[in-house]
């Protein structure tokens, strides 16, 4: 039987293992970025040394972190996701290497922007967000994939923010709204793409070992409930102690506690590789009532409910996708062995620890939470850095 044209030109990659498809670069630069990110943020933090960049030490490891770790995860998952939704083959080889090392330039523009000049280095880091979005508009327009387009408009959002981030530094040296942008596009994208997978694993995983009650299927709800959490963080974009955002923040962080309770993730206690999904996702309705109670109560701290969001839900979700997508397209068990269990534990540990640091303003909580995410991030690395890295044909890559 003849073998399709598509099938054959995958099997013929003889390229890199790494640059076979999009999760592998990514992953391990989200990885590695993520961990060391940290590693020069805390000796900063502490003014031990200070970094060649224009930016103040808060505002790089903000951005680092948002457009930089996050966007690398970013990436990995679209390259990953959209062969699955249209059909077509990965971007793979020298199209992928040279996504892969605009990100990079990104990095490098931004650590050394004080020595090249901030101008040339936001144009360095911004094309990289752009060349993406323009590569899976392609991807999913050319395989017809309307449904999708969607994601898009989040990533738009997503570069937006940054472009806002870059702005705000050169007028007033600082940024505010680029970082708020930034979180918010981030958050729609898990509350979107989060209602799919979470859901899906979880009834499938169900269905193979714990028969009875299942996900509720997506419906309005789910619907109204992403609706409510785009104008709750519109709202937080433009007047984040505002009453009326309060407000709205809390009604949101109220509907998204009933969609995930609408999951089952009480019965999936005995596979951490779903559990972790349940767990990452709970802090983004906790994000939305922390940042709603801190506009009526001085007690509640904003960064306790922004910190929910990136070091909980963004950190959790993200190394729950990674490690997900790591193991079944490099043919591995779908388990969570104990480092893998380690390396959530870690993440975890480190997104508990920085919300109480913002309560009681500890130091040491802080510097346990920046430790403990480096712990989670270099174990990522060294035990998927290998599978990410590893020589296997592309075309046997073919488990989700």
């Amino acid at each position: 039987m003849p073998i399709p044209a598509a099938l054959k030109r995958r099997r013929e990659y003889a390229g890199p293992a790494l640059f076979a498809y999009g999760f592998r670069p990514f992953f391990l630069a989200a990885g590695l970025w993520a961990a060391f990110g940290l590693l020069f943020w805390l000796p900063q933090y502490m003014g031990v040394f200070t970094l060649p960049t224009h930016l103040t030490a808060l505002d790089w490891h903000t951005h680092e972190m948002l457009y930089g770790y996050v966007a690398a995860a970013v990436a990995g998952f679209l390259l990953t996701a959209i062969p699955n939704w249209t059909g077509r083959l990965p971007v793979s080889g020298w199209p992928l290497a040279g996504l892969a090392f605009l990100w990079l330039a990104g990095r490098a523009a931004i650590l050394w922007s004080a020595k090249i000049s901030g101008v040339a280095a936001a144009l360095i880091d911004a094309s990289f967000l752009i060349a993406l979005a323009i590569v899976a508009a392609r991807e999913i327009i050319v395989g017809e994939n309307w449904r999708n387009l969607r994601v898009l408009i989040i990533l738009g959002v997503l570069i937006a923010g940054n472009i806002v981030f870059h702005a705000e530094v050169f007028l007033k040296g600082s940024a505010d709204y680029g970082n708020r942008i930034g979180i918010a596009a981030v958050i729609l994208l898990i509350s979107l793409i989060g209602g799919r997978i979470v859901p899906s694993f979880t009834g499938n995983w169900l269905a193979r070992n714990n028969p009875g009650r299942r996900p509720v299927p997506f419906s309005r709800f789910d619907l109204a409930t992403i609706a409510t959490s785009a104008i709750a963080l519109l709202g937080w974009i433009g007047a984040p102690a505002h009453p009326t955002t309060g407000v709205l923040l809390l009604i949101t962080g109220c509907l998204q506690c009933a969609r995930l309770a609408r999951w089952a993730g009480d019965r999936t206690l005995a596979d951490r590789l779903v559990l972790v999904l349940h767990v990452g996702y709970a802090f983004v309705p906790l994000g939305f009532l922390l940042m709603g109670a801190s506009a009526f109560l001085s007690a509640v701290p904003p960064s306790a409910g922004v910190h929910a969001w990136t070091a909980g839900a963004i950190g959790l979700m993200t190394l729950a996708v990674m490690t997900r997508a790591t193991l079944g397209h490099t043919g591995q068990p779908l388990q969570a062995g104990p480092a893998t269990q380690g390396i959530y534990v870690a993440v975890l540990a480190a997104a508990l620890a920085r919300i109480v640091a913002a309560f009681v303003g500890s130091i040491e909580l802080l510097e346990f939470a920046g430790l403990a995410w480096i712990v989670g991030f270099t174990l990522f690395v060294l035990v998927y850095g290998p599978l990410l890295v590893a020589h296997k044909p592309a075309w046997a890559e073919t488990r989700c």
